[in-house]
């Protein structure tokens, strides 16, 4: 009898070696290479093939959407991802091993006699149901066993996923650097004060990279060119193709051609790189500073504001439809207008309106023309100031706006 016990608990012993080692050589071979997700539960699916006690097996797994059958023996995984686990699964709500029969699952799940919960820092992380059991003593064995090989591949798992995120993380803030540097090269790098006039800009952004553009462009010793555009969409994008309209833009100047080619060329530039899916709305204007004329363009922008000494205000309508949204312009008016002295232009995007208040009131043009008519003669870095201050004012967000806010304003002496 004592020899018959010693045996038994040699082959226990045995056993649990055994069990020990596998448990050793699935986490190394896991971690010896960088395999896939998938490959990881494939090595799972090997390993439990070769286990003489294992006969129905499913392993569930949670993923971003709730639990997905992973790994299935005994079965097709097709079949096998035709079972519905109840919400008390779903929700984690078992969190120790527990005979299938208690959780009333229904006949579909007859064949599997217990499930075994893999928890993770208190979370539930995947389960594991077994069936074709012989007997009790198996069932006491398996549950250790099968327990630290699930948790040993949900670990493999998550660190692979994690991997894999910290370096997409890495690519998408690599992207984010250049978009900001391509950015900030769009915009120019000093702005023009003279006997003539005087320009002030500023710009928030709303993301780490905005969708708005500004710039002013000396075309030769009398003319300059003033431009504010909002490209649809943000992001790196939004940031190539505003680059695109820059470098356009920019080329057909440097020709002397006229706002009146300007335009359907910049629309046809845009809509060959986009296809139609995005487009920019831009006011262009390029101001003579011999003859005080200014001659622009609104392709679907927010009206900029011209003010006149003698309080009149002036919204500039003139132009097209938005740009890059059909290959050939509908319509296009060149509007010209004679600037006094004394006046004041402002440019801006639609970060400026579009702005609410905790009754959905919104700022509006309304709302800026009511600081321009109170301030329009603070220096231009003061009111672009109270500007900002205004809509941070009247937001219901604390100041974070829906879009970016860009301000572009001139004054002519």
């Amino acid at each position: 009898m004592r020899d018959e016990q010693i045996k038994k608990l040699r082959r226990e012993l045995l056993l649990k070696q055994f069990e020990l080692d596998t448990v050793l050589g699935v986490a190394h071979d896991m971690t010896a290479r960088d395999h896939t997700v998938d490959e990881l539960y494939h090595m799972l699916r090997l390993t439990l093939q070769g286990q003489r006690n294992v006969v129905q097996l499913l392993l569930f797994a949670r993923e971003d959407h709730g639990f997905k059958v992973r790994v299935a023996l005994g079965c097709d995984l097709a079949e096998a991802e035709k079972l519905a686990l109840t919400p008390h699964l779903l929700a984690g709500g078992v969190t120790n091993p527990q005979a299938v029969e208690d959780l009333h699952l229904g006949e579909a799940w007859d064949r599997y006699e217990l499930v075994i919960p893999v928890l993770r820092q208190k979370q539930v992380v995947a389960y594991v149901f077994v069936g074709g059991l012989r007997d009790n003593d198996v069932r006491q064995q398996l549950i250790p066993f099968l327990g630290s090989l699930a948790n040993t591949l949900i670990g493999a798992v998550e660190n692979r996923r994690l991997q894999a995120q910290r370096v997409a993380d890495a690519a998408v803030r690599k992207e984010i650097e250049i978009a900001q540097e391509v950015q900030a090269m769009l915009f120019p790098r000093s702005l023009p004060n003279d006997a003539h006039l005087a320009i002030e800009r500023s710009y928030v952004p709303h993301t780490e990279i905005g969708g708005d553009y500004y710039d002013v462009v000396e075309i030769d010793a009398d003319r300059l060119l003033l431009c504010v555009a909002d490209v649809s969409g943000k992001g790196v994008p939004a940031s190539l193709l505003m680059s695109n309209f820059q470098a356009g833009l920019r080329t057909l100047l440097r020709q002397g051609v006229e706002l009146a080619t300007i335009v359907p060329e910049l629309n046809h530039l845009l809509f060959r790189n986009s296809g139609g899916e995005k487009f920019i709305t831009a006011f262009l204007g390029i101001y003579d500073r011999r003859t005080r004329r200014l001659q622009y363009v609104n392709a679907g922008h927010n009206d900029p504001l011209l003010l006149l000494d003698d309080g009149a205000v002036h919204a500039l309508k003139h132009g097209t439809v938005m740009l890059g949204i059909m290959e050939e312009l509908p319509l296009l008016r060149v509007g010209e207008t004679e600037i006094p002295a004394h006046s004041l232009l402002l440019l801006y995007t639609d970060g400026l309106t579009e702005v609410f208040d905790a009754h959905n009131n919104e700022f509006g043009e309304e709302g800026v023309l009511a600081v321009l008519q109170r301030n329009r003669y603070l220096p231009l870095p003061k009111l672009h100031q109270e500007l900002l201050r205004s809509i941070n004012a009247f937001s219901a967000h604390d100041a974070q706006f829906a879009d970016d806010v860009t301000i572009l304003s001139c004054r002519f002496k």
